[in-house]
């Protein structure tokens, strides 16, 4: 069974995951050949994120995290921060990080506990490489001032490191869910626990709660 949302312990886990983020900034980036947006290992990050603490607290970690880089701090690989980040070629990949966590987040708590391995990778995939890509390459294209399928093209160097990241976040994550069982909620909690997220105030009205509730005695 898993706990009841907490708004310290989310914070926790928001602060804590955001501080994460930012750490792996700190092995440096590189541009194969050139190209504008950097290879970093930050995108690993957002996608632990999105599949250890679900759609809306890894959304905020990534959200905390970029809102840190605006302020100025240098936490994107090699030392970058501050507002102009976002008017460069990266930007479309900046602002897909918390999409990306949060589709990620919201198809491995869509299948709820036990932590299966085959779909956090599915899920990993669509939104830490698909959802991504979808908004990053065409944001590149526009701010580099090239063609969309040259952005494509590009893009696909990228490629291999990512599945590779996307293997070794599925892992890590595994690892996670096992040793702290309650951050996802149980697979016939699923619904309950999104209506609880959404409205914190309400009652619990499952079968869980009403099985909570001594029967009278005949």
């Amino acid at each position: 069974m898993s706990p009841s949302p907490s708004p310290t312990r989310d914070l926790a886990l928001t602060a804590t995951f955001a501080g994460f983020i930012a750490v792996l900034g700190l092995v440096p980036a590189f541009s194969p050949f050139g190209f504008p947006v950097p290879i970093t290992v930050q995108s690993l990050g957002i996608m632990i994120a999105g599949a250890v603490l679900g759609a809306r607290r890894g959304a905020a970690a990534v959200l905390l995290f970029l809102f840190l880089v605006a302020l100025g701090l240098p936490l994107l690989s090699g030392g970058r921060g501050g507002l102009g980040v976002f008017a460069g070629p990266s930007v479309g990949y900046l602002v897909g990080f918390p999409v990306a966590a949060f589709v990620i987040g919201a198809l491995i708590v869509r299948r709820g506990a036990p932590y299966h391995t085959g779909h956090g990778l599915v899920a990993i995939v669509l939104g830490g490489i698909i959802v991504l890509y979808a908004i990053g390459v065409p944001a590149t294209a526009w701010r580099a001032g090239i063609s969309l399928p040259a952005a494509m093209a590009a893009s696909a160097l990228f490629l291999v490191g990512d599945l590779a990241k996307a293997v070794l976040a599925t892992l890590v994550a595994g690892a996670v869910h096992r040793g702290y069982p309650g951050l996802l909620p149980q697979r016939g909690t699923v619904a309950e626990h999104d209506r609880h997220v959404a409205f914190p105030d309400e009652p619990l009205t499952s079968a869980r709660a009403s099985s909570r509730t001594p029967r009278a005695s005949a």
